[in-house]
C-alpha cells in the first residue's frame, strides 16, 4: 500500500497484528477511513498466539471470516505426557463442551497466529482497506482537532490514532504511559515453529515432555505441516538458532536433531504480566499487547486483544459516522481495562498451576454489567451480558440463527416473546427482529450492541430512546 495514495484518514492504526487487523476490518465495514501501518515488511511469521477461544470465534464470525477460521484451524489435540522416551498418559489441558443453542463454539480452536493474520488481512482487503508495510511510526502530535502521525514514509493527519503495536509499543512510550506488572516466571522460554520427520512423531497429540531442565512441548498446528515447540529454561539462556533448536529437542526428547527437518521461526521471551496505567491519552488509544501483556498460558493475550478492537471499533464508528458524542469513547477504557486486568490474573494463575484451563478461559462469561453503557434487565439477562445465540424464529427466517441477525455493524433490537411498544428505526443503524420466547433470554426487549453485548434491556420501550441518543441513534418513530 502506497502512503501517498491515502487521501483522507479518520483513524491511524499502528501495528498489523491480530488486534490492528481486526480493528481495521471493523472500521472498514463501518466506512471509517483507516490507515494500518506496520514497520515490518510483512506480517508476523510465527505461530505464537495459536489458541482462538470460543468468544473470539464469535467475533471473527461477525467480522466475516468465520468460514476461513473453520477451514484452516482445528480443535486442540489432547495432551500426551512422555517420560524417558515412553508415552505415559493422556492429559487434556482444556475444558471441552459440546456446542449449544446459546454457545455455538464449545472449545478452543487451534490456528497459528500467522494464519489468523493472513485471514484478517485478506478480509481487510475485501473491504477496501490494506496495510502500509515497511512504515514505522517515528513520532506523533495531537491537538484538539486531531493527531499528526510522523511516519518513516511521511506524515499523515487523522482524527484518532490507535496503538496496536505490541508489548514494546512505540506509541505507549511516546505518550509516557507506564505499565504496571510483574514477572510471572523467572525462567526464560523459547518458542519455535518446526517440522518433524513423519515417522518420528505423530500429529494426534500435543506432546508434553518434562525434565529437570524444564518442560518442552510439541503441538501440531492444524492446517499446516508444522509443530509449535515451547520450552522452558530453568538454567541458561535459549539458543534460538536452527542448530540450537535442534540440539534442544535432541537433549530433552527421544527425537534426534535430524528429526527436526526445518526450523521455520524461533524466538525467546520471559513470561510477564503487565497492564497499562491507562488506555487513552486524548485522541490516542492503546489496544492489545500495547495495553496489556500476558503469559501465554491459557491463551488469553491474542483473544483479549481482538476483543479490545471489537469494543473500540463500533464506538469510533458511531462517533465518526453517526454523530455520537465524543464522550462515548471514554467507555472504551472503562469497559476494557477491568477485563484485561482479570484476564492477566487468569493467565498468571494458569501459568503458575494455581488454576486449570476451565470455562473462564473461553471468555464467554465476560461482560460489562458494571460498565457505563449497561442499563436495565429483562427475562434471564442483564444489560452488559453477552447476547446468546439461538434460533431466529422470525418470519421467513428458515434456518437462520440470532448470530446471523446480529452480524454486521448495526445495533439489533431483539423482541423475545413480546411485541410491546416496538419502534421502527429509520436511520439504518438499528435492526428490529421479533422471535419467540427463548429460555436463554426469557421474555423482553433486548438492545444488542454491535459487539454482541446487551446494552439496554426492558419489558417495554420506556427509556430506550433516551439510551440510544448518546450513541448516535436518534431517528426513532413508532410503528
Amino acid at each position: 500500500m502506497e502512503l501517498n495514495s491515502v487521501k483522507e484518514i479518520d483513524v491511524v492504526i499502528v501495528g498489523a497484528g491480530p488486534c490492528g487487523l481486526a480493528l481495521g476490518c471493523d472500521l472498514a465495514r463501518r466506512r471509517v477511513r483507516a490507515l494500518v501501518v506496520e514497520q515490518s515488511p510483512a506480517l508476523f511469521p510465527g505461530s505464537r498466539g495459536k489458541g482462538i477461544q470460543p468468544r473470539t470465534r464469535e467475533v471473527l464470525d461477525d467480522l466475516g471470516v468465520g468460514d476461513a477460521v473453520r477451514e484452516h484451524g482445528g480443535p486442540a489435540p489432547v495432551g500426551m505426557v512422555w517420560q524417558d522416551g515412553e508415552r505415559q498418559q493422556e492429559h487434556d489441558m482444556f475444558r471441552r463442551a459440546s456446542p449449544t443453542e446459546a454457545e455455538p463454539y464449545g472449545e478452543p480452536w487451534m490456528m497459528p497466529q500467522w494464519r489468523t493474520q493472513e485471514i484478517l488481512l485478506a478480509r481487510l482487503r475485501e473491504l477496501g482497506g490494506d496495510v502500509a508495510f515497511s512504515t514505522a511510526l517515528t513520532g506523533l502530535d495531537q491537538d484538539a482537532d486531531g493527531v499528526t502521525a510522523r511516519l518513516s514514509t511521511g506524515s499523515v493527519r487523522a482524527s484518532y490514532l490507535v496503538a496496536a503495536d505490541g508489548g514494546r509499543s512505540t506509541v505507549r512510550r511516546a505518550l509516557g504511559i507506564a505499565m504496571t506488572g510483574e514477572s510471572v516466571d523467572p525462567a526464560p522460554m523459547l518458542v519455535a515453529d518446526v517440522r518433524v520427520a513423519e515417522d518420528a512423531l505423530d500429529r494426534l497429540n500435543w506432546h508434553v515432555m518434562s525434565g529437570e531442565q524444564g518442560f518442552l512441548t510439541l503441538c501440531p498446528l492444524p492446517g499446516t505441516a508444522d509443530f509449535q515447540l515451547v520450552a522452558q529454561f530453568k538454567e541458561g539462556e535459549p539458543d534460538t538458532s536452527q542448530e540450537g533448536v535442534r540440539a534442544l529437542v535432541a537433549a530433552r526428547t527421544h527425537l534426534t536433531a535430524q528429526d527436526i527437518t526445518e526450523v521455520l521461526w524461533s524466538s525467546d521471551f520471559r513470561p510477564r504480566a503487565a497492564l497499562a496505567d491507562r488506555f487513552r491519552d486524548g485522541r490516542v488509544f492503546l489496544a492489545g499487547d500495547a495495553a496489556h501483556v500476558h503469559s501465554p498460558a491459557g491463551g488469553q493475550g491474542l483473544n483479549t486483544s481482538v476483543q479490545d478492537a471489537y469494543n473500540l471499533g463500533w464506538k469510533l464508528g458511531q462517533v465518526l459516522r453517526h454523530g455520537a458524542p465524543v464522550a462515548l469513547l471514554d467507555s472504551y477504557e472503562e469497559e476494557r481495562r477491568p477485563i484485561a486486568a482479570d484476564m492477566l490474573g487468569l493467565s498468571t494463575r494458569i501459568h503458575r498451576g494455581e488454576q486449570e484451563r476451565g470455562a473462564a478461559t473461553q471468555q464467554l462469561g465476560l461482560g460489562y454489567r458494571e460498565g457505563p453503557l449497561s442499563v436495565g434487565r429483562a427475562g434471564a439477562l442483564h444489560s452488559g451480558d453477552r447476547a446468546p445465540d439461538g434460533p431466529a424464529y422470525g418470519p421467513a427466517d428458515g434456518g437462520r440463527r440470532l448470530f446471523d441477525i446480529f452480524r454486521g455493524p448495526q445495533f439489533t433490537l431483539l423482541a423475545v416473546g413480546t411485541d410491546t411498544g416496538l419502534p421502527a428505526f429509520d436511520s439504518g443503524v438499528v435492526r428490529v427482529h421479533r422471535t419467540d420466547a427463548y429460555e436463554a433470554y426469557g421474555k423482553g426487549l433486548f438492545l444488542v450492541r454491535p459487539d454482541g453485548y446487551i446494552g439496554w434491556a426492558g419489558e417495554d420501550t420506556s427509556g430506550l430512546a433516551q439510551y440510544l441518543a448518546p450513541l448516535g441513534v436518534a431517528a426513532i418513530t413508532r410503528c
